[in-house]
């Protein structure tokens, strides 16, 4: 198999796992949380998408398709997927925080390098880019300074989880709506995050209010 097979082999499995994590992820997004067919489409979710992201990272190297963008955003989708399945740990009494570091680190130099990189190489600034940057910056940092505070980490696990997850899953909305030109220009950047931020904050607004959900979760 010579490199242009190989090439458009990884764009077809890319495309496929993100399809299955599209449909897996909205069954997960719909279901009740905690309950058998959440926990069994959010595995199946976080498994075909995490795959698509790491194929994104191998297409995007690969001759003929070098492409920093879709190398950040690789990063900035795997980071979430990642995150949101490690948080599940941090219920735990005693639990490393050292991948967990490397994540936060890794995607802080990521979000440098999204904006960075349009100045340096084009002396323009990619919006789409600088919005995706400044965001991995802020979630980075973020975990840092949650990471110093292991009693509030412990007691936020399930924010982390639901966040970081559903963050994965914007991302998968947001591929689905580029590829296929679901709205004008940058709407199909910034739509699902608009709309899946919106979702995130109703679910951590009731954990505030009902504390018992976690329980139940």
């Amino acid at each position: 198999m010579d490199m242009s097979s190989l090439s458009q082999l990884f764009i077809y499995l890319h495309a496929g796992l993100g399809g299955i994590a599209l449909l897996a992820g909205t069954i997960a997004l719909i279901a009740k949380k905690g309950n058998a067919t959440h926990k069994k489409s959010g595995k199946v979710f976080y498994n075909s998408m995490l795959s698509s992201a790491l194929l994104a990272l191998v297409i995007s190297v690969l001759p003929g398709h070098e492409s920093p963008f879709l190398f950040a955003i690789g990063v900035f989708s795997s980071y979430f997927l990642l995150c949101g399945y490690r948080s599940l740990r941090f219920k735990r009494a005693s639990v490393s925080l050292r991948f967990d570091k490397f994540l936060a680190y890794g995607i802080i130099v990521t979000g440098i390098l999204m904006i960075a990189y349009p100045l340096i190489s084009s002396g323009k600034l990619n919006i789409v880019l600088a919005v995706f940057g400044g965001a991995s910056l802020i979630f980075g940092i973020r975990d840092l300074r949650l990471f110093r505070d292991l009693k509030r980490l412990r007691k936020s696990w399930l924010k982390l989880h639901l966040g970081k997850m559903m963050g994965g899953y914007i991302a998968a909305v947001s591929a689905f709506f580029v590829v296929n030109q679901v709205l004008p220009g940058l709407w199909n950047w910034f739509t699902p995050g608009v709309i899946g931020g919106a979702y995130i904050t109703y679910w951590m607004l009731k954990l505030n209010k009902h504390p018992s959900v976690k329980a139940k979760t």
